[in-house]
C-alpha cells in the first residue's frame, strides 16, 4: 500500500456518520413524550415558585391593621368632687369630723382606690368604704372622709386648697392623683379645725 488516504472501513463495520443518528419510530415516540413531561413538569414547578413568591410579597407588604388603642391611666379617668359635710360616725373619738365627696371613674376599664390621704401632718383619716374598692366605668361611688385631729399645733388655722391624695390603680398602672375640691371644702374645712381645736391644749 502506498501514500496515505481515508481510512476505509473495514469487513463487517460500518462507515462512521458525519452527524449522530437519530432516533426513529416507537423509540422517537417515547423520548418525544418523556421531553415534553419533562418540560411540563419544569415549567409548573417554575409557575409554582413564582406564585409563591409574589404571595409572600404580599402578604409582607399588606395594610397592617391599626393597633388597639391603649388603655387610659387611672388618673385620666377618675375625677372626684365635694359633696357636703355629714355627721360624724358612731364611735370616732373627739375632735373628730366627717364630709362626702363623690368620686367618678369616667371611661375605660375598672379603677381601684388603693388609698386615701391628706397632706396635714396633725390629721389623720379613715375612709368609707374602707380601700380597696373598686368602681367600674360610668359609675360613681359615694365616700365618706373622717378626719381627726391628733394635735392641733400641726394643722392650718385657714385651709387655703386643701386637697386629698388619692391612690388609683387599673390594668395600665397605678397612680398617685391630688384632687382639689374646691371653695365649699376648703371652707368648711377650716371650720372644722378650728371647732376641734378651739377647746383643747395644742
Amino acid at each position: 500500500m502506498s501514500g496515505i488516504g481515508p481510512l476505509e472501513p473495514g469487513e463487517g463495520t460500518r462507515a462512521w456518520d458525519s452527524a449522530p443518528q437519530r432516533p426513529t419510530g416507537p423509540r422517537r415516540a417515547r423520548l418525544t413524550a418523556l421531553y415534553a413531561g419533562h418540560r411540563r413538569a419544569v415549567l409548573s414547578l417554575a409557575a409554582a415558585v413564582a406564585l409563591l413568591a409574589g404571595g409572600g410579597s404580599l402578604y409582607a407588604t399588606r395594610p397592617q391593621p391599626p393597633p388597639p388603642p391603649e388603655v387610659p391611666y387611672p388618673a385620666q379617668t377618675v375625677a372626684m368632687s365635694y359633696l357636703r359635710d355629714r355627721a360624724t360616725p358612731p364611735g370616732a373619738p373627739a375632735r373628730s369630723f366627717s364630709f362626702e365627696v363623690l368620686l367618678r371613674v369616667e371611661t375605660g376599664p375598672p379603677v381601684t382606690v388603693t388609698r386615701v390621704t391628706q397632706p396635714y401632718a396633725g390629721l389623720s383619716l379613715v375612709a368609707a368604704p374602707h380601700v380597696p374598692f373598686r368602681t367600674k366605668a360610668g359609675s360613681a361611688r359615694k365616700i365618706t372622709i373622717t378626719m381627726h385631729v391628733t394635735e392641733c399645733g400641726k394643722v392650718p388655722k385657714d385651709a387655703g386648697m386643701p386637697f386629698l391624695e388619692v391612690t388609683l390603680r387599673n390594668a395600665r398602672a397605678m397612680q398617685i392623683q391630688s384632687f382639689i375640691l374646691g371653695s365649699r371644702y376648703a371652707q368648711h374645712l377650716s371650720q372644722a379645725l378650728k371647732v376641734a381645736c378651739s377647746n383643747s391644749g395644742r
